[in-house]
């Protein structure tokens, strides 16, 4: 089993490079502004409270601030939170962030028109229980929007993930069959969009399986 001690000192670790990766650090006008359009596409025209769970150094909270919406963001790393009030000031936007897990975010009794998650399930060790307390968290016809995917994630890593990792129920990500499955009883409505062959999230073509789900409380 993996301990949260060591999945904060992982993400730290992480922190400083994390947006080196092209779809982390949205650094190329592309990139950026392919995020911006799919977020655009996905969250309400007019502004929402969206709740940024894993929000690592704050790169989709930014898009997401620029956009006009009320933005909180939750991570369980403490210097990833420091980058993503960083990044919000440096672009002169308003965002709340906070320390703490993001499957059970530390918001109290608080109810979000939006959570937002991206990347996130397979680092959970009980990603089911995660999925209802975030639903749980949107106000009645709320969104709930998971870009996910089944890749080599832990193949990939330049630095090994934490001790017992294999152990993860979704390690390695989940389909979006399975996310679905997972989903489907916890709310009104869902669909699936496949986000593979869109280069431009990703600084680049990708092989393996990616997607937004989207769901309506």
């Amino acid at each position: 089993m993996t301990n949260s001690a060591a999945i904060t000192a992982y993400w730290d670790a992480a922190a400083d490079a994390f947006d080196d990766e092209p779809d982390h650090g949205l650094t190329t006008e592309r990139t950026r502004t392919a995020w911006g359009t799919r977020l655009a596409s996905w969250l309400p025209a007019v502004p929402v409270s969206v709740l940024d769970v894993g929000c690592g150094t704050g790169s989709l909270s930014e898009l997401v601030a620029a956009a006009g919406h009320q933005v909180t963001g939750v991570d369980l790393a403490p210097r990833m939170v420091e980058q993503a009030q960083a990044k919000l000031r440096a672009a002169d936007l308003e965002g709340r962030f906070l320390v703490g897990d993001a499957a059970n975010p530390p918001t109290g009794g608080e109810r979000f028109d939006v959570l937002l998650s991206r990347h996130l399930v397979w680092t959970l060790p009980d990603p089911r229980a995660a999925l209802r307390e975030w639903t749980g968290r949107l106000r009645p016809g709320g969104l709930l929007i998971l870009v996910e995917g089944r890749w080599r994630e832990a193949g990939q890593s330049a630095v090994p993930y934490v001790a017992g990792a294999e152990t993860l129920p979704w390690h390695g990500g989940i389909t979006a069959d399975d996310l679905t499955a997972a989903v489907r009883p916890l709310v009104a409505e869902l669909r699936v969009e496949d986000l593979t062959g869109d280069a431009d999230l990703w600084g680049g073509p990708v092989t393996d399986e990616r997607y937004a789900l989207i769901a309506r409380a």
